[in-house]
């Protein structure tokens, strides 16, 4: 795929959406670290249920160490893996408290010693929160970037080198939530919706539907 092609994607992509956002929900960076990390094999819908019932009642560091794993696993029980996933933000929490002054670091090496986080959750937060130049791959962003020929790759890692390379500086920044919504709801994992498809006319798949 030549630049001229990426530009045009992610010039329409801008157009239909120009300030994407998550689909999580959180009001502080805080928030968005721990609801990424809850996110992890559990849909954004699932967490939000959640944390609506959570951040009301603890939504800072010291407030939810102070609940301890058990106190917490009552809020998260209805998300998948609840007990490591409470454990890891308990640590979390500690860790946060301890070194960090209650504050979430905005380094990707500070982030990632951090229990429950890696990479991609990192990525996240330091793109979303912290509006850095930085690409989370998930399961969606590896399916449309290797589909359409974006920026193919035989790993996460490979995936996420190739767009921060490919993709054009003025989409960089909110690149990660156009490719996300794009596979969420258009490029789907069993069957891309290739008829309803804003980009199809530059998405170099060779095996596309008619679907809309």
């Amino acid at each position: 795929m030549n630049a001229a092609k990426r530009h045009e994607i992610f010039r329409r992509l801008r157009e239909d959406n120009p300030e994407p956002k998550t689909e999580l929900a959180y009001s502080s960076p805080f928030e968005l670290l721990i609801a990424v990390i809850l996110s992890a094999q559990a849909t954004d819908v699932g967490v939000n249920k959640a944390t609506a019932k959570l951040y009301p009642v603890a939504n800072t560091p010291e407030a939810i160490l102070a609940l301890g794993v058990e106190g917490l696993s009552a809020y998260i029980k209805t998300i998948g893996l609840f007990n490591s996933k409470a454990k890891n933000v308990i640590e979390t929490c500690r860790i946060l408290v301890e070194q960090h002054g209650g504050e979430v670091p905005q380094t990707r090496e500070a982030l990632e010693a951090l229990p429950g986080v890696g990479r991609k959750t990192a990525n996240v937060v330091l793109n979303t929160a912290f509006r850095q130049l930085t690409m989370a791959v998930d399961t969606h962003i590896f399916r449309v970037s290797n589909r359409t020929g974006i920026a193919p790759g035989k790993n996460v890692v490979e995936v996420e080198k190739k767009l921060l390379k490919f993709v054009p500086r003025e989409f960089l920044l909110d690149a990660h939530h156009w490719l996300i919504l794009h596979g969420r709801y258009v490029c789907q994992a069993r069957k891309p919706r290739c008829g309803s498809c804003r980009i199809e006319d530059l998405c170099e798949y060779k095996l596309k539907t008619s679907d809309d």
